[in-house]
C-alpha cells in the first residue's frame, strides 16, 4: 500500500513539471519558420550547388589545373583545355554530373584559385535528369548570381583552412 501511494505521488509530481514546461513553452516565441516564404540561417561552409567564379576583372578563375577532376571520388567532373596565346591554360570544357556528385567539397579543398565552388543554394530540383548536368556556362553563371555571398562565406572560412 505504501509503496502504491509513493508512486502515485511520483507520477503526480512528474505530471505538474511536464504541465509547468508545456505551459512556459506556449508563451516564448517560436522555432518554426513558414518555408519558402521565411528562409533560415545558412553556415558559411555550406556545400550546395557548384559554381565557377571569375576575377574581378571578368576572366574565368579556372587555370585549367584539373585538380578538382583528379581529386573527385565520384568522377563527376570533366575539364577539357586548350593553351592561350600567353601560354598559360584555359577551359574548354567543364561538365559536372550533378547525379554523381556526393557534395563532398574536394574540388573546392583542391583549387588553388578558388574557381570551383559550393555555393549557398540548395534549391535546385529539377524535373528532368538532363537539367543535372551542368555546363561551363551554367556554373559562370551561378558564380555571377551568387558572388557576392560566395565570396563573403571564402572570407569566413579562411581560418579552418
Amino acid at each position: 500500500m505504501k509503496f502504491d501511494r509513493i508512486i502515485k505521488t511520483i507520477f503526480l509530481v512528474e505530471f505538474i513539471k511536464a504541465l509547468t514546461k508545456a505551459t512556459i513553452e506556449i508563451f516564448k516565441p517560436k522555432k518554426t519558420i513558414n518555408y519558402p516564404f521565411e528562409k533560415g540561417s545558412i553556415s558559411p561552409r555550406f556545400r550546395g550547388e557548384h559554381a565557377l567564379r571569375r576575377y574581378p576583372n571578368g576572366e574565368e578563375r579556372c587555370i585549367a589545373c584539373k585538380l578538382c577532376e583528379a581529386v573527385c571520388p565520384a568522377q563527376a567532373i570533366t575539364i577539357e583545355s586548350e593553351e592561350k596565346e600567353d601560354g598559360s591554360r584555359k577551359t574548354t570544357r567543364y561538365d559536372i554530373d550533378m547525379l554523381k556528385c556526393i557534395y563532398c567539397g574536394l574540388c573546392q579543398e583542391s583549387c588553388p584559385v578558388d574557381a570551383i565552388v559550393q555555393g549557398p543554394n540548395f534549391e535546385f530540383a529539377t524535373e528532368t535528369r538532363e537539367e543535372l548536368y551542368y555546363n561551363k556556362k551554367k556554373l559562370l553563371d551561378n558564380g555571377d548570381r551568387w558572388e557576392e555571398v560566395l565570396s563573403k562565406n571564402i572570407k569566413l572560412d579562411k581560418i579552418y583552412r
